[in-house]
């Protein structure tokens, strides 16, 4: 979900590198930009496709083929940029009512990109934006890093973006709901757009997203386990079906459970004197870390109000009467719709529908790497990534996750700039997961099991940017 303003089983299946036959030029594409003028999206209302020399965001930027503001923030400066990707780009929309996103100058929602390198490898991974963000938001963390080893992939801005998504939809939770709508509605035009391309269906599909992006993966695979091989998800954001009986309705952990119970004891932290002491104490037990305090501004300036605000919005539009997702930093007791006092257990039970209609219950159908970073303070570790592992182990499938706990890593790579020497980056875990991934579906090699990966002693900026050992345990 990040910067959530405006800004979550083939194997014995062949590696798709592996596999793939080259075409009549040595490439597993056959010639540059081979059937350009032939490939068409099934179901899509609008559709452009252009070859380029450069497919990853070291050629599309300068060439216009993606946004820089989407994905402004997600990972640290000195990100490894990959080069050498040529081949087709295809963008355009889906049907749809909304029109929130502004870019190519469409004003319209369920916009798409689908990139095919010539040198395909037979794979095909598919995410969804981060947050509230567009299409091209996985550009530089997901894209570029597959994109290089031969995969094809494919983005969806979810249906609805920027800060008023909420406004989507006939009722509570319709706009979370259509996100899962066309994260599955792209990978099967996907998968045929591929086909039409090289002439066979993917190999192997693997769905991959951060944040609200992870949530999208977990629900893909509880849901659609047929349509992919198996998922990576950062730090994906915990929307729970609480599924044990009405007992535990309204218990979560979810947004609404550990937010206003920071954004009430913050500012008594923050003013330090009699009382910090005690809303340290607050917020330590809502599942922000000893140790992470040093981010806490950063976040209630920018994160935890505005999150709150247009997250309840969008599954309790009536906690606020007619006002539209509430006043922003209202103190407590300031009045009936502050969400700083907001009591998500003790909300209609019609909110806890709206959130279990799309939550998750950690029955995965294909095998899931999930990691998360210890000092993640949007999405708290021991309130989202550890709560979901625990879900997937009491549904019995404990045996198709792993699951990494990346310490000192946070919810965006961009504060690694702010901080290098308290934080470590977690695109390099992206990259060793997704080989893991590879490996594991290969059935090459078993990834290490689930465990806490410390961050190595010594370790300089340039190190923590290059790599991440999922085999380090803590």
């Amino acid at each position: 979900m990040a910067a959530a303003a405006g800004l979550l089983l083939c194997g014995g299946l062949l590696s798709p590198a592996a596999a793939s036959p080259a075409g009549p030029d040595g490439r597993g594409g056959e010639g540059h930009c081979d059937r350009l003028d032939r490939v068409r999206v099934p179901g899509a209302a609008h559709q452009q496709a252009a070859c380029l020399a450069e497919l990853t965001t070291a050629g599309t930027v300068e060439s216009g083929h993606t946004v820089p503001a989407d994905w402004a923030g997600l990972t640290a400066s000195g990100t490894d940029v990959p080069t050498g990707v040529p081949g087709i780009q295809i963008d355009g929309y889906f049907p749809d009512s909304s029109s929130g996103n502004t870019h190519h100058g469409w004003d319209h929602d369920a916009q798409f990109v689908i990139r095919l390198p010539d040198d395909w490898n037979g794979g095909l991974v598919v995410t969804g934006a981060p947050g509230v963000r567009a299409q091209y938001a996985n550009d530089r963390a997901i894209a570029d890093h597959v994109l290089s080893r031969g995969y094809a992939f494919a983005s969806t801005d979810k249906g609805n973006v920027g800060g008023t998504f909420f406004r989507d939809g006939r009722r509570p939770g319709d706009a979370v709901a259509e996100w899962n709508r066309r994260v599955t509605q792209l990978t099967r035009a996907a998968r045929a757009a591929v086909v039409q391309r090289y002439h066979r269906p993917p190999e192997r599909t693997l769905a991959a997203g951060m944040s609200n992006g992870g949530y999208l993966v977990r629900w893909q695979l509880e849901n659609r386990p047929w349509l992919y091989d198996g998922g990576v998800d950062w730090e994906g954001t915990l929307w729970r079906a609480d599924g044990r009986g009405r007992a535990e309705t309204g218990r979560g952990p979810n947004l609404f459970t550990f937010l206003p119970p920071a954004l009430r004891a913050y500012p008594a932290y923050a003013a330090g004197g009699e009382g910090a002491d005690e809303a340290h104490a607050r917020m330590v037990d809502a599942g922000f870390p000893a140790g992470s305090e040093f981010l806490w501004p950063y976040h209630h300036d920018f994160y935890w109000d505005v999150t709150q605000r247009i997250y309840r919005e969008e599954f309790d539009p009536g906690y606020d009467g007619d006002r539209e997702a509430g006043t922003p930093y209202c103190p407590p007791g300031s009045g009936p719709g502050c969400d700083t006092d907001y009591a998500y257990a003790d909300r209609p039970h019609q909110v806890h529908r709206a959130v279990e209609r799309i939550g998750l219950t950690g029955r995965i159908g294909r095998p899931l790497i999930t990691f998360h970073g210890t000092l993640d303070v949007l999405l708290p570790i021991s309130r989202s990534s550890d709560v979901y592992t625990r879900m997937v182990r009491d549904a019995g499938r404990e045996d198709l996750l792993r699951y990494y706990r990346i310490a000192d890593g946070t919810h965006v790579d961009g504060l690694f700039d702010t901080y290098p020497e308290r934080l470590r980056p977690l695109e390099p875990c992206f990259r060793s997961s997704f080989a893991a991934l590879d490996g594991w579906l290969d059935g090459r090699s078993r990834p290490p099991h689930s465990r806490t990966i410390e961050r190595p002693a010594g370790a300089d900026r340039d190190a923590l940017t290059a790599s991440c050992r999922l085999d380090a345990a803590g």
